[in-house]
This record gives C-alpha cells, structure tokens and sequence, in this order.
C-alpha cells in the first residue's frame, strides 16, 4: 500500500521499516496475547508431548495476521498477492479453529480443508504465470501440460501443508526448518531475479516467524499450534512455485518432507493398504529420534538444521551454476 502513494520514497527504506514493523508488531502482540491464547491438551502419542499440556497454543494465528497486514501496508499488493494473502489466512484459521476446539478436528476434513485451497492455488497460479518449469539439475526448462501442471500443484500444496504441520513437535523446529527453506527460495528468486514483490513477502514471513521463535525456543513459553504451521507449509509451496524451479522443493524443504512426510506414508500404507513399513520406527521423526537415539530437543533442532541448510545450499548452487 505505502509503495503506490509514496513513489517518490525508496522501496528500500519503507522495506526495511516494514521489517521492524513486522517484527516488534510480532512480539507485542505474542506478550500480551500469551494469557488469551487457547492451551494444549498434549499429544498423546508423540514423545514427550505431555509436557506441552497447558502452553498457550495457535500462536500462528497472531503472527501470520501481523504477516498479512504488514504485507498490505508495506508491499506491492497486486491482485495475485492479494489471493495468496486471503488463502493463507484460510489455511491459518482452519487450524486455529483447530486449535480451539475441545475435540481435535478429524483427519480427513482437515484434508478436504487442505484440497480446496490447493485447488484455488493451482487456479491462480496458473491463471498468473506460466506452466514452464526449470530443471535445475540439467539447466533446461519444460513446458508441462496445464491440467497435468495444476493437479502437480495440487499435489505440492497438499503435500506442504501437512509436513509441515507433522514436522511441528520440537520447540524451535519447524520454525526454525521454515526460516531456512524460505531464506533459500529468497536466495533463489534473486539469482533467477523473479517477481521482487513477492520475495519481499518472503521476508517479512521470516521476520514474523523469527519473531514468534523468541517465545518458542526450549523450554517455549507458547506454541504455533496448527494455526501456525498449516499457513507456513501453505506459504512455503507458493514461495517455490513462484521460483519457476518447483521442482527444488525435494531439497529446500528436503528436512521437512522425510521428518513429517515419513508418518504420513506410513499412516496412509497401513490404513488403505495394510501394508506396514518402518515398524520400528517413530514418526515424524523428531520423535524417534528423541525416543529412540536419545537427542534431546537442543540436539533435534541443531542437527535437522544442518542438513537442511545442506540441502538449500546444494538446491542455490543448482540455480546458481
């Protein structure tokens, strides 16, 4: 908003006031709101997950509004951006309606929740950009059939918002795990120098996310809840979809996908196929790696970091070379 009536300003300066603004707004709001906030019930099945019992919970809620009303006042909104911004509002009170519910929502309308908006992605990205993708690997670009092209988006989508969501049972890691896969699409966008005002969204989402892991670090005072993880995952697969090189979100959000994504494999194969795989081993992975190795939470975070900035370094240099 501010860039259309003060063009004779530099976007730089109005950027980076957007970027306090984001950030103080953030932690503001996180303090005085910790009281009104909804609490945990605790998760029976995970590792350890009596221990949030009692925690302010859906601290997304906040963080990803400030997100939204920071973008509007200080980034270059068009109409693209402003669809983007209203579905992952969306995605965020779907799991803040979660988070407040006495009785958790079921697993399959959360999941038909989570199609409808990745069908509207799909819809709108396609009817804004192309459907040529680059192959980073090699270099080359491909020119994917549309329909072909909307239900890959779809399934992208889909697939985000639920890793995401399953990575978020460690104080500080998905929080963490997304700053470091949205620093790298950032990175990409500029090497490939794709659309400015969306990558200056991207920053301010670090920011706000930066700013809600001040109260999350071990031992966290609050926590995102689905409110917060659900809109990450969402905001993630429209980041690397704008890239044009969708195809790197197997490395940046590489961490992401084997610590939530495993569960979900093993879930579904048991369920619609009776087939069991990795018996002896817990999902998301965080857990079995506290339960069944020993990390403690310091440890889990750390270690999943590194390879995940292993992973978007790997995915920068493709683009790069």
């Amino acid at each position: 908003m501010i860039p259309y009536f003060l063009k004779e300003v530099d976007f730089g300066t109005v950027a980076f006031a957007g970027i306090i603004f984001a950030f103080v707004l953030t932690c503001l709001l996180l303090a005085k709101c910790i009281k009104i906030l909804p609490r945990d019930h605790g998760r029976e099945f995970a590792h350890d997950g009596s221990l949030s019992a009692g925690k302010p919970r859906g601290a997304g809620f906040i963080f990803i509004l400030v997100f939204v009303l920071t973008s509007i006042i200080f980034a270059k909104v068009n109409v693209e951006i402003a669809i983007y911004l209203i579905l992952v509002v969306a995605a965020m009170l779907t799991g803040f309606l979660d988070d407040c519910a006495k009785n958790p929502w079921g697993e399959y309308k959360k999941g038909i929740l989570d199609l409808i908006i990745a069908i509207m992605i799909a819809v709108t990205f396609l009817n804004f950009n192309s459907n040529t993708i680059l192959i980073a690997s090699v270099n080359k670009e491909l020119t994917i059939n549309k329909i072909v092209f909307g239900i890959l988006v779809v399934i992208l989508v889909w697939a985000s918002i639920n890793v995401t969501n399953c990575s978020d049972g460690v104080d500080g890691l998905s929080g963490t795990l997304t700053i470091i896969t949205l620093a790298s699409i950032f990175v990409i966008d500029y090497v490939r120098k794709m659309d400015s005002r969306f990558s200056y969204l991207i920053l301010i989402m670090i920011i706000s996310i930066m700013a809600y892991l001040w109260f999350n670090a071990t031992p966290s005072e609050m926590l995102m809840g689905d409110a917060g993880s659900r809109a990450m995952g969402l905001f993630i697969a429209i980041a690397i979809l704008k890239t044009g090189a969708p195809i790197l979100y197997l490395l940046v959000a590489g961490v992401l996908i084997i610590d939530g994504g495993l569960g979900l494999v093993k879930v579904s194969l048991k369920r619609f196929l009776k087939i069991s795989i990795m018996k002896n081993v817990r999902t998301p992975i965080h857990d079995h790696a506290r339960k069944n190795k020993g990390w403690s939470n310091t440890h889990v975070v750390y270690r999943f970091s590194i390879i995940q900035i292993l992973l978007c370094v790997i995915a920068v240099y493709l683009v790069w070379k």
